[in-house]
Protein backbone atom coordinates (compact mmCIF):
# COMPACT_ATOMS: atom_id res chain seq x y z
CA UNK A 1 0.00 0.00 0.00
CA UNK A 2 0.94 3.11 -0.97
CA UNK A 3 1.99 6.39 1.70
CA UNK A 4 -0.52 9.15 0.99
CA UNK A 5 0.51 12.39 0.35
CA UNK A 6 0.96 14.31 3.01
CA UNK A 7 0.54 18.51 2.45
CA UNK A 8 0.78 20.31 5.60
CA UNK A 9 -2.44 22.26 6.63
CA UNK A 10 -0.35 25.22 6.07
CA UNK A 11 0.84 24.67 2.60
CA UNK A 12 -3.01 23.94 1.52
CA UNK A 13 -4.39 26.85 2.63
CA UNK A 14 -1.87 28.84 0.61
CA UNK A 15 -2.32 26.51 -2.62
CA UNK A 16 -6.46 27.23 -2.37
CA UNK A 17 -5.76 31.05 -1.48
CA UNK A 18 -2.99 31.33 -4.68
CA UNK A 19 -6.43 29.30 -6.83
CA UNK A 20 -8.86 31.93 -5.90
CA UNK A 21 -6.38 35.43 -6.71
CA UNK A 22 -5.78 33.60 -9.74
CA UNK A 23 -8.83 33.02 -11.14
CA UNK A 24 -9.87 36.66 -9.71
CA UNK A 25 -7.42 38.50 -11.18
CA UNK A 26 -8.51 37.32 -14.66
CA UNK A 27 -11.63 39.11 -14.38
CA UNK A 28 -11.92 43.00 -15.53
CA UNK A 29 -11.60 45.27 -12.38
CA UNK A 30 -13.82 47.41 -11.07
CA UNK A 31 -13.82 50.46 -8.62
CA UNK A 32 -16.19 52.06 -5.66
CA UNK A 33 -15.95 55.35 -4.85
CA UNK A 34 -17.54 58.18 -2.52
CA UNK A 35 -18.84 61.19 -3.82
CA UNK A 36 -20.06 64.26 -2.42
CA UNK A 37 -24.13 62.74 -3.02
CA UNK A 38 -23.60 58.94 -2.28
CA UNK A 39 -21.28 56.02 -4.17
CA UNK A 40 -20.69 55.39 -7.46
CA UNK A 41 -19.06 52.10 -8.91
CA UNK A 42 -17.76 52.05 -12.16
CA UNK A 43 -16.61 49.14 -14.02
CA UNK A 44 -15.63 47.57 -17.46
CA UNK A 45 -18.63 45.45 -18.57
CA UNK A 46 -19.44 44.76 -22.23
CA UNK A 47 -22.53 42.70 -21.04
CA UNK A 48 -25.77 44.48 -20.80
CA UNK A 49 -27.22 41.53 -18.89
CA UNK A 50 -24.61 40.24 -17.04
CA UNK A 51 -24.24 43.10 -14.29
CA UNK A 52 -21.18 43.50 -11.58
CA UNK A 53 -23.00 45.77 -9.62
CA UNK A 54 -27.03 45.48 -7.59
CA UNK A 55 -28.93 46.35 -5.46
CA UNK A 56 -29.40 44.59 -2.20
CA UNK A 57 -31.67 46.86 -0.11
CA UNK A 58 -32.77 50.46 0.43
CA UNK A 59 -29.64 51.87 0.80
CA UNK A 60 -27.55 48.85 -0.10
CA UNK A 61 -25.55 48.18 -3.15
CA UNK A 62 -23.12 45.07 -3.85
CA UNK A 63 -20.41 44.85 -6.66
CA UNK A 64 -18.74 41.91 -7.32
CA UNK A 65 -15.53 40.51 -9.60
CA UNK A 66 -14.48 37.09 -10.60
CA UNK A 67 -16.45 34.33 -11.63
CA UNK A 68 -20.19 35.04 -12.40
CA UNK A 69 -21.87 31.83 -11.30
CA UNK A 70 -20.60 32.39 -7.89
CA UNK A 71 -21.06 35.71 -7.25
CA UNK A 72 -25.00 35.99 -8.35
CA UNK A 73 -25.26 32.80 -5.36
CA UNK A 74 -24.30 35.17 -2.92
CA UNK A 75 -25.95 37.87 -4.45
CA UNK A 76 -28.98 36.25 -4.62
CA UNK A 77 -28.82 35.10 -0.85
CA UNK A 78 -27.96 38.73 0.47
CA UNK A 79 -31.44 40.02 -1.34
CA UNK A 80 -33.09 36.85 0.91
CA UNK A 81 -31.05 37.80 4.23
CA UNK A 82 -31.90 41.57 3.76
CA UNK A 83 -35.64 41.12 2.95
CA UNK A 84 -36.33 38.30 5.27
CA UNK A 85 -34.66 40.57 8.13
CA UNK A 86 -36.31 43.60 6.93
CA UNK A 87 -39.93 42.04 6.97
CA UNK A 88 -39.02 40.58 10.73
CA UNK A 89 -37.43 42.93 12.56
CA UNK A 90 -37.26 46.76 10.65
CA UNK A 91 -36.15 47.71 7.26
CA UNK A 92 -33.51 49.78 9.33
CA UNK A 93 -32.06 46.57 10.72
CA UNK A 94 -30.86 45.68 7.38
CA UNK A 95 -27.38 47.24 7.48
CA UNK A 96 -24.10 46.97 5.03
CA UNK A 97 -22.56 45.41 8.01
CA UNK A 98 -24.15 42.60 8.89
CA UNK A 99 -25.04 41.64 5.26
CA UNK A 100 -20.73 41.88 4.85
CA UNK A 101 -20.55 39.91 8.48
CA UNK A 102 -23.24 37.01 6.27
CA UNK A 103 -20.82 36.90 3.37
CA UNK A 104 -18.05 36.75 5.59
CA UNK A 105 -19.24 33.53 6.74
CA UNK A 106 -19.96 32.07 3.60
CA UNK A 107 -16.75 32.76 1.99
CA UNK A 108 -14.70 31.54 5.12
CA UNK A 109 -16.74 28.28 5.52
CA UNK A 110 -16.03 27.55 1.69
CA UNK A 111 -12.28 28.66 1.66
CA UNK A 112 -11.56 26.55 4.89
CA UNK A 113 -13.55 23.26 3.68
CA UNK A 114 -11.67 20.91 1.82
CA UNK A 115 -14.87 18.80 0.28
CA UNK A 116 -15.02 22.29 -1.95
CA UNK A 117 -13.37 24.92 -4.16
CA UNK A 118 -12.56 28.10 -2.55
CA UNK A 119 -14.61 30.82 -4.46
CA UNK A 120 -13.24 32.89 -7.29
CA UNK A 121 -15.04 36.37 -6.32
CA UNK A 122 -14.38 39.31 -4.13
CA UNK A 123 -16.73 41.53 -3.05
CA UNK A 124 -17.62 45.11 -2.19
CA UNK A 125 -20.62 45.58 0.17
CA UNK A 126 -21.56 49.28 0.01
CA UNK A 127 -24.10 51.70 2.26
CA UNK A 128 -24.89 55.35 1.45
CA UNK A 129 -25.41 57.19 4.85
CA UNK A 130 -27.37 60.21 5.76
CA UNK A 131 -24.34 61.83 5.65
CA UNK A 132 -20.71 61.27 3.87
CA UNK A 133 -19.50 60.12 7.06
CA UNK A 134 -22.15 57.40 7.39
CA UNK A 135 -21.57 55.81 4.01
CA UNK A 136 -19.73 52.18 4.82
CA UNK A 137 -18.01 50.29 1.87
CA UNK A 138 -16.34 46.66 3.28
CA UNK A 139 -14.46 44.63 0.76
CA UNK A 140 -14.60 40.66 1.14
CA UNK A 141 -11.66 38.69 -0.28
CA UNK A 142 -12.24 35.22 -0.64
CA UNK A 143 -11.18 33.99 2.43
CA UNK A 144 -13.88 35.80 4.22
CA UNK A 145 -12.00 38.51 5.73
CA UNK A 146 -13.93 41.87 6.17
CA UNK A 147 -11.88 45.01 5.35
CA UNK A 148 -13.03 48.60 6.19
CA UNK A 149 -12.61 50.80 3.05
CA UNK A 150 -12.80 54.71 2.87
CA UNK A 151 -12.77 56.49 0.04
CA UNK A 152 -12.23 54.10 -2.88
CA UNK A 153 -11.61 50.77 -3.04
CA UNK A 154 -10.73 48.41 -6.29
CA UNK A 155 -11.13 44.68 -6.53
CA UNK A 156 -10.31 42.05 -9.50
CA UNK A 157 -7.93 42.42 -12.74
CA UNK A 158 -4.95 44.70 -11.66
CA UNK A 159 -6.49 46.01 -8.37
CA UNK A 160 -3.62 46.91 -6.75
CA UNK A 161 -1.88 49.06 -9.08
CA UNK A 162 -6.11 50.90 -9.64
CA UNK A 163 -6.35 51.14 -6.37
CA UNK A 164 -2.40 52.98 -5.69
CA UNK A 165 -4.17 55.40 -8.89
CA UNK A 166 -6.91 56.24 -6.81
CA UNK A 167 -5.65 56.74 -3.15
CA UNK A 168 -3.21 59.12 -4.90
CA UNK A 169 -6.08 61.41 -6.78
CA UNK A 170 -9.26 60.99 -4.86
CA UNK A 171 -10.70 63.72 -2.64
CA UNK A 172 -13.41 64.24 -0.52
CA UNK A 173 -16.27 66.33 -1.88
CA UNK A 174 -15.66 64.85 -5.27
CA UNK A 175 -18.76 65.29 -7.49
CA UNK A 176 -20.44 62.93 -9.54
CA UNK A 177 -18.50 63.80 -12.74
CA UNK A 178 -15.40 64.37 -11.57
CA UNK A 179 -15.52 60.73 -9.61
CA UNK A 180 -16.92 58.91 -12.69
CA UNK A 181 -13.61 60.92 -14.53
CA UNK A 182 -11.45 59.47 -12.43
CA UNK A 183 -12.67 56.26 -12.31
CA UNK A 184 -12.44 55.69 -15.97
CA UNK A 185 -8.98 57.06 -15.78
CA UNK A 186 -8.05 54.19 -13.15
CA UNK A 187 -9.56 51.56 -14.97
CA UNK A 188 -8.38 52.42 -18.53
CA UNK A 189 -4.28 52.22 -16.94
CA UNK A 190 -2.54 48.56 -18.15
CA UNK A 191 -0.63 46.84 -16.03
CA UNK A 192 2.25 47.90 -18.50
CA UNK A 193 1.54 51.75 -17.39
CA UNK A 194 0.07 52.40 -20.58
CA UNK A 195 -3.97 53.87 -20.90
CA UNK A 196 -6.03 52.63 -23.17
CA UNK A 197 -9.75 54.01 -24.00
CA UNK A 198 -12.69 52.84 -22.45
CA UNK A 199 -15.76 53.39 -24.44
CA UNK A 200 -19.00 54.30 -22.81
CA UNK A 201 -21.15 51.93 -24.40
CA UNK A 202 -18.52 49.16 -22.48
CA UNK A 203 -19.35 50.98 -19.01
CA UNK A 204 -21.38 49.59 -16.15
CA UNK A 205 -21.97 52.35 -13.74
CA UNK A 206 -24.47 52.61 -10.77
CA UNK A 207 -24.93 54.53 -7.79
CA UNK A 208 -26.21 55.22 -4.21
CA UNK A 209 -27.43 58.87 -4.32
CA UNK A 210 -28.36 60.07 -1.17
CA UNK A 211 -30.42 62.63 -2.54
CA UNK A 212 -32.99 60.45 -4.15
CA UNK A 213 -36.50 61.17 -2.73
CA UNK A 214 -37.19 57.59 -2.75
CA UNK A 215 -36.18 55.08 -0.17
CA UNK A 216 -34.36 52.64 -2.86
CA UNK A 217 -31.35 55.14 -3.12
CA UNK A 218 -29.58 52.70 -6.17
CA UNK A 219 -30.18 53.70 -9.64
CA UNK A 220 -28.08 52.77 -12.77
CA UNK A 221 -26.40 54.88 -15.42
CA UNK A 222 -25.99 54.28 -19.02
CA UNK A 223 -26.77 55.94 -22.62
CA UNK A 224 -27.27 59.67 -22.75
CA UNK A 225 -27.10 60.32 -19.10
CA UNK A 226 -23.52 58.54 -18.67
CA UNK A 227 -22.20 60.51 -21.85
CA UNK A 228 -23.23 63.68 -20.01
CA UNK A 229 -21.37 63.25 -17.05
CA UNK A 230 -18.15 61.55 -18.73
CA UNK A 231 -18.30 64.96 -20.82
CA UNK A 232 -19.03 67.15 -17.77
CA UNK A 233 -16.38 70.28 -17.57
CA UNK A 234 -18.15 71.31 -14.41
CA UNK A 235 -20.97 71.12 -11.04
CA UNK A 236 -23.43 73.15 -12.82
CA UNK A 237 -22.73 70.69 -15.80
CA UNK A 238 -22.79 67.50 -13.66
CA UNK A 239 -25.55 68.66 -11.96
CA UNK A 240 -27.59 68.95 -14.93
CA UNK A 241 -26.84 65.45 -16.01
CA UNK A 242 -27.24 63.83 -12.78
CA UNK A 243 -30.90 65.65 -13.10
CA UNK A 244 -32.15 64.16 -16.42
CA UNK A 245 -30.49 60.58 -15.13
CA UNK A 246 -32.95 60.99 -11.85
CA UNK A 247 -35.43 61.59 -14.27
CA UNK A 248 -34.89 58.95 -16.51
CA UNK A 249 -33.50 55.94 -13.79
CA UNK A 250 -37.15 56.64 -12.26
CA UNK A 251 -38.76 55.35 -15.28
CA UNK A 252 -36.84 52.37 -15.08
CA UNK A 253 -36.90 51.79 -11.69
Amino acid sequence: MSTPFYVSPQQAMADRAEYARKGIARGRSLVVLQYADGIVFVGENPSRALHKFSEIYDRIGFAAAGKYNEYENLRIGGVRYADLRGYTYDRDDVTARGLANVYAQTLGTIFSSAAEKPYEVELVVAEVGETPEGDQIYRLPHDGSIVDEHGSVAVGGNAEQISNYLDQRHQDGMTLAEALKLAVQALSRDTNGSEREIPAERLEVAVLDRTRPQKRKFKRISGRQLGRLLEADGASTASEAEADAEAEASDGE
